[in-house]
């Protein structure tokens, strides 16, 4: 299958490129392409290039036995493999699955003061002690967090490129409508991206063979590799309780508010036996969690409460392959979404916006007249976003931003199977833009700046 390209492949090429740049951790769930992207960029990029995965060769978790030392880390190096070539300052050290070797990534702060040879790591999130990285590489390294494809990097799969994007993005920038042309043909790509996802291997499959052959079979196994992984990284938190909660994710998005309870997910469950559990599902890349705002004002990360959230799968495809058979073939032929229509979009929503940078947070008050389902912000403003799987009225939405009341609410975004365009109150975008939502407000911010 031919590789896909990736947004990570610019990104290492401007880490490289940066005089002062740290080692560097790649962070994110298991099978996005972590390893593909810095093989790659190695391969390419560097003269001599080096990878040593600590689960394949465990003969290489002793190379930090005699220290951190530099020199004598890749003296430990040559003599399990003589033919290692080390060029300094045109070499690339990658040292893959360091959750099996937490030295290798503890000894960055060495090979920083070194400065001959540039080194990245990475490994599954999920068996990662970053405290105890953090305590002896503090200053020296730099984090870097990957995940599945977004939607952009889905139509580059699909053979759109950089100039096709930027004039959907001008349609977008200067509120005129997309030709309907457009607009179906993007929905369409948009519908594929929901059921076959964003996990490389398989949409290099999908794109291959042109159908959904195989997909579930390959989407599951991803499903049962999380959760074995769960029994085996979860360490001193309990697992039967990380495991249900993940197995109730698709639950509570099946239902109307969304909101995730602990006290649900089994019997006699409490929020304090779960502490760190949901947190913990996240540093791992599994899921994204959106979080209730006390109140609908700035700032978003001062504003929160902790114990009212909903949880979304960190790839739309991984949401489709948990549900049952029959929901996962009306999918495929793109019919009777039934209750999950709203769940699919808003988790693919909610994806596409954490994919852009944007920190997930939604708005309920108290007694649920007002609902909104993600808050994003521009320079000085709150920004609500409604998801409409269906086209129909708006109340929350017109509340938030005609009441005197939410001071920091000046504007909206609806997004929904309706073209472009701007009522004076809210933006209104197709799903399929969300992704360039980060650069709309940006260069919006610098039009009003002016």
């Amino acid at each position: 299958m031919e590789r896909l390209k990736r947004k990570m492949d610019e990104e290492l090429i401007r880490w490289k490129e940066d005089p002062y740049h740290l080692p560097l951790i790649v962070k994110g769930a298991r099978q996005i392409g972590k390893t593909d992207a810095i093989r790659h960029f190695g391969q390419t990029q560097y003269e001599s290039y080096i990878e040593i995965n600590f689960i394949l060769q465990k003969e290489y978790r002793t190379i930090f036995d005699d220290g951190y030392e530099v020199e004598q880390i890749l003296k430990n190096m040559t003599f399990i493999h003589p033919e290692i070539r080390l060029i300094p300052h045109k070499t690339l050290i990658f040292f893959d699955e360091i959750q099996a070797c937490i030295k290798g990534a503890t000894s960055l702060k060495a090979f920083k003061m070194d400065g001959r040879y540039d080194v990245i790591c990475s490994g599954s999130l999920m068996g990662i002690n970053y405290g105890e990285i953090e305590s002896n590489s503090v200053g020296y390294k730099q984090d870097v967090v990957m995940h599945s494809l977004d939607f952009e990097e889905f139509l580059w799969a699909h053979g759109y490129g950089k100039a096709q994007i930027d004039v959907i993005y001008n349609h977008m920038k200067n509120l005129t409508p997309l030709p309907e042309t457009w607009m179906k043909v993007f929905h369409d790509i948009f519908l594929e991206y929901l059921v076959a996802g964003g996990m490389p291997t398989i949409a290099a499959r999908f794109m291959e063979q042109g159908n959904y052959s195989g997909i579930l079979a390959m989407q599951q196994q991803i499903l049962q590799d999380y959760k074995e992984d769960i029994t085996k990284y979860a360490g001193g938190l309990d697992k039967a309780r990380i495991l249900n909660v993940y197995r109730a994710i698709p639950v509570f998005l099946g239902q109307s508010n969304k909101k995730f309870q602990i006290s649900k997910v089994a019997r006699n469950a409490r929020n304090r036996d779960y502490v760190g559990v949901v947190e913990w599902l996240s540093n791992a890349g599994i899921v994204n969690i959106c979080y209730n705002m006390d109140l609908p004002e700035l700032p978003l990360k001062g504003n929160y409460n902790p114990k009212d959230f909903k949880l979304y799968f960190g790839d739309p495809g991984l949401l489709v392959a948990s549900l049952d058979e029959e929901v996962q073939e009306d999918l495929r032929f793109n019919k009777n979404f039934n209750i999950y229509k709203g769940a699919l979009y808003e988790n693919a929503a909610a994806d596409m916006l954490t994919k852009a940078g944007f920190p997930l947070f939604f708005y309920r008050n108290p007694k649920s007249t007002v609902e909104m389902d993600f808050m994003i912000r521009d320079r000085d403003s709150l920004v609500p976003v409604e998801i409409k799987a269906q086209d129909g009225a708006t109340p929350s939405l017109n509340h938030l931003i005609t009441k005197d009341t939410y001071e920091d609410i000046h504007y909206g975004i609806k997004l929904g199977n309706k073209n472009i365009g701007f009522n004076g109150k809210f933006y209104t975008f197709p799903y399929f833009l969300t992704f360039l939502l980060k650069k709309f407000l940006k260069e919006k911010d610098e039009i009003k700046a002016v």
